[in-house]
């Protein structure tokens, strides 16, 4: 898991102009990123494509409101 949160504190801090120590697992995306629906579509995009996943179902986007939300997840179904 620290090898996906890794890769996925570089895609979240270039996307989102923040530094990588300031992505923890408990960072939500809306609350401390600001993300709208547009930034996390693209984040999104980027996490099928950077781990080979397929698509995420939208009711399981509807559930990743923090990055160890998304770290679960891609934990749970990369390839």
């Amino acid at each position: 898991m620290d090898d996906i949160l890794a890769k996925l504190q570089t895609m979240i801090a270039e996307q989102f102009a923040v530094g990588e120590s300031d992505i923890r697992m408990e960072t939500s995306f809306e609350d401390d990123l600001g993300a709208d629906s547009v930034d996390l579509v693209e984040l999104v995009m980027e996490l099928e494509e950077e781990f080979d996943i397929g698509e995420i179902p939208e009711e399981e986007l509807q559930q990743m409101k923090t990055v160890g939300d998304v770290v679960r997840y891609v934990s749970k179904n990369v390839k």
